[in-house]
């Protein structure tokens, strides 16, 4: 078997599944069920870009084409869990998959946040590029 970044990345990504899998037994859903719905919990929906207009920087709300929605909510989950004290990646994964799955940890404050700002800077909305 050889043993590259994909192959590595697949026995993490298993590996945080069994150890969800294990800590959620209490829960009817499947491993696989909890990281999809960990997942739709911290899809973000809008983001701020910065656009320069006229000598002024201004943060523009703008909705996320779907391709890229689901793409940031795994590299916000794995930034996340990185960031996370544990013994393995695995088990920071999980760790982070069980808190998005509750609705906390970094990755859904993440969202929250982006969320905050597109809201409060709703007035530039009219600057889409």
């Amino acid at each position: 078997m050889l043993d590259g970044k994909k192959n590595t990345a697949y026995g993490v990504f298993y590996s945080a599944l069994g150890v969800v899998e294990n800590k959620m037994k209490g829960e009817e859903k499947a491993a696989l069920d909890i990281w999809k719905q960990a997942l739709d919990n911290i899809t973000p929906l809008v983001e701020v870009k910065s656009k320069r207009i006229g000598g002024a920087t201004f943060q523009v709300p703008t909705e996320i084409r779907a391709d890229r929605k689901e793409s940031i909510a795994m590299k916000n989950m794995i930034a996340f869990a990185r960031k996370r004290g544990g013994h393995s990646m695995a088990e920071k994964l999980a760790a982070e998959i069980m808190d998005a799955f509750n609705n906390q940890g970094g990755a859904f404050k993440r969202k929250e946040d982006m969320h905050r700002m597109a809201e409060a800077n709703r007035a530039f909305a009219h600057f889409r590029f």
